[in-house]
């Protein structure tokens, strides 16, 4: 039997690591987890999990973060998760089945997602696949420092029973987050050269709240499906107003210095 290896990146996480970890039982032969700098008892409960655990200084990104614990991994086959996703006894035997007998080197993975009180089943958020099940060596991590994707050498394929994601169990987590990400999301945008404006921040964030209630037809998830497109469209905004303050911000230090 092929074994696997689970990895997962860290900070302050000690809420849902033991869940996470708990699911993972009898089903991966190594942990790995890479944590920045947690002050919590994180890495308590890594430890009693018996993983392998590394505690770079830096932070560089979540592409970059993922890529040193898939270094990290040693043993046939790898499992990337986050720790606020739990794998339920159905996706357990399944993957044990592929490692079995696989019929291609990488396996994406459908999440159900909570969001505020309710699993989400309408927004764009279901069906939503992630590839998260490959064989060591066949894929590697994006550098991306936020949205990192899987970049797989060959095929994927889809795995049938969902993984459960509690991504966000209160508002108070919507805002932090969708701080953090929207701040990162500009800063990568204009390391690559793009520009934003206010009308723009506007338009793409009417876009979004359109996109996620009502083409996506996320008023099928009650008062849960208003508050995601709320948030999505909060969150565009903020992506585009941020991104245009680093331009505005680079064109003052240009126009001063020439």
């Amino acid at each position: 039997m092929p074994t696997l290896s689970a990895i997962l990146i860290t900070r302050n996480e000690e809420v849902n690591l033991e869940d996470c970890l708990a699911s993972l039982d009898g089903l991966a032969t190594q942990i790995v987890v890479v944590d920045t700098q947690s002050t919590d008892r994180t890495l308590v409960i890594a430890q009693r999990y018996g993983a392998l655990i590394s505690s770079p200084p830096d932070w560089p990104g979540f592409g970059p973060q993922k890529n040193r614990a898939l270094d990290l991994a040693s043993e046939d086959w790898v499992l990337s998760l986050d720790a606020d996703e739990r794998l339920t006894p159905e996706l357990r035997a399944e993957i044990k089945c592929v490692l079995d007998k696989p019929q291609t080197d990488c396996y994406a993975i459908p999440r159900l997602s909570w969001y505020c009180g309710r699993f989400m089943r309408h927004s764009g958020w279901t069906p939503d696949y992630v590839d998260r099940l490959f064989k060591r060596g066949s894929a590697r991590f994006s550098s991306d420092l936020v949205h990192e994707r899987l970049i797989s050498k060959g095929p994927v394929l889809k795995l049938k029973n969902q993984m459960l994601h509690y991504s966000f169990m209160n508002h108070a987590q919507v805002q932090e987050k969708m701080e953090r990400y929207s701040t990162a999301s500009a800063q990568q945008a204009f390391a690559k050269g793009k520009t934003a404006s206010p009308l723009k921040a506007i338009l793409h964030g009417a876009w979004s709240f359109f996109r996620t209630y009502i083409l996506r037809a996320g008023f099928l998830d009650g008062p849960q499906g208003f508050s995601l497109a709320c948030s999505n469209a909060q969150g565009t905004y903020l992506r585009y107003m941020k991104l245009w303050r680093l331009n505005q911000a680079a064109q003052a230090i240009k126009k001063h210095s020439s």
